[in-house]
């Protein structure tokens, strides 16, 4: 894919990568949204709860820290984004350390093991790897970046 700037009539290449799954857990919820730039179109997305229940499934499941998991959860949280819990659920039942077990995966459930993972993170390394991708005057914010902040943060799931 090419971009072209206006003002200098300079091209650059970006690259875009695409993940497909396959056989995606059952239970996401999809919605219609208006794109407006550079046309109008319409495009079918998952909702925010949906995007929320995947990215708790790869913070509890993912066998390694990505410091950009944990700046989401926050993104997340701070707009106090509800979790579709049936796709949580399915996700959990699909792969990761649960896989194949049935449990009942709810706000109790959820809060219970993000804190316990909350309380496993090395806070500094999550800093230093999402650090690359933020802008020089969101970089002071990562000395905040602990457990209180992290568990504070978890406060803010609604519980329904």
């Amino acid at each position: 894919m090419f971009l072209e700037f206006a003002g200098n009539k300079q091209s650059r290449t970006i690259k875009i990568k695409l993940e497909v799954d396959t056989n995606p857990p059952k239970g996401s919820i999809d919605e219609r949204k208006i794109i407006d730039f550079p046309y109008i179109s319409s495009i079918m997305c998952q909702n925010l709860p949906s995007l929320f229940a995947g990215k708790i499934h790869a913070l509890l499941c993912r066998d390694h820290i990505k410091g950009r998991d944990w700046y989401e959860f926050l993104w997340y949280t701070a707009r106090q984004t509800s979790i579709n819990y049936t796709f949580l659920q399915n996700a959990i039942y699909q792969s990761g350390p649960w896989k194949g077990e049935d449990i009942a995966v709810n706000h109790t459930w959820c809060i219970e093991e993000l804190s316990s993972k909350i309380k496993q993170i090395d806070w500094s390394f999550a800093a230093q790897d999402v650090q690359r991708f933020l802008k020089p005057i969101e970089i002071a914010s990562l000395s905040l970046w602990d457990d209180f902040l992290f568990l504070e943060q978890l406060k803010k799931i609604p519980n329904h």
